[in-house]
């Protein structure tokens, strides 16, 4: 049943259009938070409660750098979320924020 219940949260976690959005940038690699909020041109808050939604079903991981948090595709993914992933077109993001906090 475990199995079934992680399956549910991975595929509700897709099946946001806005989500589906953030993860088409995070094809190319690790963004700062700070590059989504002009992406999907929402608030700070909103993209976090997006983030986090795909950070609890495991699809990507978090990492801190000072107060910025930078985001990225989880390396291994179920086959049926790695098939959606495949789907989806790569794009790529503005780094506003690369100026004052590069991604070393």
């Amino acid at each position: 049943m475990d199995e079934i219940n992680d399956m549910s949260k991975k595929l509700k976690a897709v099946s946001d259009p806005n989500r589906l959005k953030l993860l088409s940038y995070l094809k190319n690699g690790e963004i700062c938070i700070c590059d989504l909020v002009d992406v999907l041109q929402i608030s700070q808050p909103a993209v976090s409660q997006q983030m986090k939604k795909l950070k609890d079903a495991g699809i990507i991981r978090e990492r801190k750098k000072g107060t910025w948090k930078h985001f990225s595709l989880n390396d291994a993914q179920e086959p049926y979320i790695q098939a959606i992933l495949n789907e989806l077109e790569a794009r790529t993001v503005s780094h506003c924020c690369s100026l004052s906090h590069s991604v070393n």
